[in-house]
């Protein structure tokens, strides 16, 4: 009896010694369990990690150390957080969790982070009107080599697909992508980039359409025309024409000539002008001409004062077209741009027959007409901006 409990006494003591307490340690370590949603994000996103599941095993957890895989750490005595990944890459982020006793266990999971497409978009610095720009993204790249789709919205102030959302429009699917243009201004567009992961980035970018500069001179001209015919007594001829289209008309004279009668007293013929647009009208009867010096009969008109004298000058514009329009429709100076009507009208061929019946010995005569018209011209020269 005193030998077995001289044995109890010596196995307690040994028990007493740190090295043999730690050989009886009899901590409970948890189970840890990790769940990230979503696993797959874009970058600049935030993932969720979610350890409650975690198990105790004995007593309760204190603690949950994060590590994020990027360099960062936490943390928080309750098993639930979140982090967002400015990075493209494949992380592993783990969590260790702590119970009361001190006990631990670690878990981890694997977070792809999706790197956006980087836009490399050209557009041209200058454009002039009537130009077509070329957009060129097809230097843009993915960071994992993805390929990519691309959508233009080639004008956000335009609804192009009607569905009421101007700044939505598909013009253009292609890597890059011709604008032709026809007025100046701004015009402001949106191009999407698009990865087969669904990264998705867009760039907005302007397109400044600068007017096109011209120096106008303007170029004297003569336009000459000339008709002839016969008419009996009382019969009229009648002619349209328009003198010159693109131009300015400054002035016009117009001589009308009969042929020499032998009798006499002279014909007598009338000569009309009539510019129907303008509300205009110039007439004038003929006179006698000059037997012994050979001169027929005739009448003439003038006008020298149908539009003010225009200056040299520079212009801009979305074309050449356009600035003619311009310089020739201006108030005040448009006269004369439609058709113009030449009438001759032959009121009394002299002498007329004295005996009844008998036959006219002048029934009437041969004319001719001339009409000299000063123009001017304008010459467009494109000229560059300084």
């Amino acid at each position: 009896m005193r030998r077995a409990v001289a044995m109890l006494a010596m196995l307690l003591a040994s028990l007493a010694l740190p090295g043999c307490m730690e050989a009886l340690d009899l901590t409970v370590n948890p189970k840890a369990e990790l769940d990230v949603y979503p696993a797959v994000i874009q970058e600049g996103e935030m993932v969720t990690l979610d350890a409650r599941e975690s198990d105790a095993v004995e007593g309760v957890l204190t603690e949950y150390i994060w590590d994020f895989g990027d360099g960062t750490t936490a943390t928080t005595v309750i098993g639930f957080t979140s982090h967002r990944y400015t990075a493209f890459g494949i992380y592993t982020v783990s969590v260790t969790v702590v119970n009361d006793q001190g006990g631990e266990d670690e878990s981890s999971s694997l977070v792809t982070v999706n790197g956006a497409p980087n836009i490399v978009l050209d557009v041209p610095a200058l454009i002039r009107s009537g130009d077509t720009a070329l957009l060129d993204a097809s230097a843009s790249t993915d960071p994992e080599g993805a390929p990519l789709s691309f959508v233009w919205d080639l004008n956000l102030a335009v609804d192009s697909d009607g569905n009421g959302q101007p700044e939505d429009d598909a013009d253009a699917i292609t890597p890059d992508v011709l604008v032709p243009t026809d007025t100046s201004g701004l015009i402001r567009g949106r191009l999407t980039v698009e990865d087969t992961d669904g990264g998705v980035v867009t760039e907005d970018f302007e397109l400044n359409v600068t007017a096109r500069r011209f120096s106008l001179t303007w170029v004297e001209e003569t336009v000459t025309v000339s008709w002839d015919g016969y008419l009996d007594q009382g019969d009229r001829w009648e002619e349209n024409h328009i003198p010159g289209e693109g131009v300015r008309v400054m002035a016009y004279e117009a001589l009308l000539e009969l042929d020499q009668d032998v009798l006499v007293p002279a014909d007598n013929f009338t000569l009309v002008l009539e510019v129907p647009a303008d509300g205009y009208t110039n007439k004038a009867q003929t006179t006698p001409g000059n037997i012994t010096q050979n001169t027929p009969a005739s009448a003439e008109i003038s006008d020298d004062a149908l539009n003010p004298t225009p200056e040299d000058a520079v212009y801009e514009g979305n074309s050449a077209k356009e600035v003619l329009s311009r310089v020739l429709n201006q108030p005040g100076a448009r006269f004369g741009q439609g058709n113009w009507t030449w009438a001759v009208i032959a009121d009394q061929s002299d002498p007329d027959g004295i005996i009844p019946g008998a036959p006219d010995p002048d029934p009437g005569n041969d004319w001719t007409l001339e009409v000299r018209i000063t123009v001017l011209s304008p010459r467009l020269v494109e000229i560059a901006y300084e």
